[in-house]
């Protein structure tokens, strides 16, 4: 999809600033170029698109409606399968997840989401079964979903919606004051769509510095962090190994596709499936850029409380891993 984007990148980068590939500078400023571009689109995208369908399904009847049909737990599950169905990495994730909590769908299922989509997707899933096998890719798919749908329930238990930053709050307020004019003045959409937009622009200027500066910090870590730096930790004798890997995994930042590779090397170095696995879960679906994307809807207590939890899943399920393969 974003093709084009990365030849953008690759020709500003090789061509007009003469870096040579390899080069630590040139790998850090390519992937910024690529991100920056990829997550802005999106986010006007998603918040557009979020924004004409709050004008005529509003976040009281969705709130209405999920509260009134008890789904038992499918809604986290749903959540979760989409996510497979959506090829981001965790920063290109955020976006959908500001258009989901602006389009009033409950914090736990929005969380299902967000832990999902970095870590299952159809790129991944096509690697895992060439390097190894269909069993083990089953088993990651399954395991992989049921992290997003376990994590999402419990973070929905924990009623942490007032740990979202007053910025959130507000655009929250915000929505639900236009969509009481949209009703009480039955405007068209082409009377709807500037006021749309003059929303989307709001969120941009408030969330942009934070994508900037996020991706900034991803871009260092692709292009400096080397990726066997941490291997001497995650030997199969140690039986903190699977922790070891899954919390020094978080300062790494990559898509699933860009970790298997790395994840193959491991295992063929004598490293435990289960551990490797849990490094990969924790480069693809926790990390310090996601994490500066997110300070601007959550507040610190929340980010920790998420990472926390889903950390803690990833660790289970390394072991899990290492059980049964």
């Amino acid at each position: 999809m974003f093709d084009w984007a990365q030849a953008i990148a690759d020709w500003l980068v090789y061509d007009v600033f003469h870096l040579d590939k390899g080069e630590h500078l040139a790998e850090a400023l390519n992937f910024f170029i690529y991100d920056v571009t990829k997550i802005s689109i999106l986010l006007v995208a998603v918040i557009f698109f979020m924004g004409v369908v709050n004008s005529y399904f509003p976040i009281d009847r969705v709130k209405n409606f999920l509260s009134r049909n008890k789904l038992y737990g499918l809604e986290y599950l749903m959540a979760s399968l989409f996510g497979v169905v959506t090829p981001f990495c965790s920063c290109s994730s955020v976006p959908l997840f500001i258009g989901f909590v602006k389009g009033g769908i409950p914090l736990g299922v929005t969380f299902a989401f967000l832990i999902t989509s970095p870590l299952v997707n159809e790129v991944a899933i096509g690697l895992f079964v060439g390097l190894f096998g269909i069993k083990t890719t089953i088993i990651y798919v399954v395991s992989g979903v049921m992290l997003g749908t376990i994590s999402g329930i419990i973070l929905q238990k924990l009623k942490l919606e007032n740990l979202l930053t007053p910025w959130v709050k507000e655009i929250l307020a915000n929505s639900q004051r236009e969509q009481d004019k949209f009703k009480n003045e039955q405007l068209t959409l082409r009377k709807r769509l500037p006021i749309i937009w003059s929303e989307v622009t709001t969120i941009l200027k408030g969330v942009m510095p934070y994508v900037i500066i996020g991706i900034a910090i991803g871009g260092l870590m692709h292009g400096y962090v080397p990726e066997g730096f941490f291997e001497q930790y995650m030997d199969k004798d140690n039986l903190f190994a699977v922790p070891i890997a899954t919390i020094f995994a978080i300062p790494m930042y990559s898509n699933a596709a860009g970790i298997l590779p790395v994840v193959q090397v491991l295992v063929a170095k004598g490293i435990p499936l289960g551990t490797a696995i849990a490094f990969m879960m924790g480069v693809v679906g926790l990390s310090l850029p996601e994490a500066m994307l997110l300070k601007k809807i959550m507040t610190f207590k929340l980010i920790a409380t998420f990472f926390g939890v889903v950390t803690l899943c990833i660790i289970i399920s390394g072991y899990l891993f290492n059980m049964l393969l």
